[in-house]
């Protein structure tokens, strides 16, 4: 798998991302969706990253700096397709 640092221009992630939001309303209560849009993720304290598989998306990944010794887990993502394959634990 290519891990990349990513800009978040594919329409390919934005998709994924959009996918991610719509399920976290779906499935919780709205006070409890703390999930990022597209926008928010490329605030400057956070990295984007992104796996990819024979040039398909298998998921995302994106922490926020908070100090010099600390990140926190913004949003993590398996895309559809790659669900149960253990794409998450490479």
């Amino acid at each position: 798998m290519k891990i990349i640092v990513d800009d978040l221009s594919s329409g390919d992630v934005i998709k994924l991302l959009e996918e991610h939001l719509a399920d976290m309303y779906a499935t919780s209560p709205p006070e409890n969706v703390h999930a990022l849009n597209v926008d928010k993720l490329k605030s400057p304290d956070i990295t984007f990253f992104s796996g990819w598989l024979d040039g398909s998306l298998q998921g995302c990944l994106a922490v926020k700096k908070l100090d010099s010794s600390h990140l926190e887990l913004k949003s993590m993502r398996t895309s559809t397709s790659a669900r149960k394959s253990g794409v998450a634990t490479v």
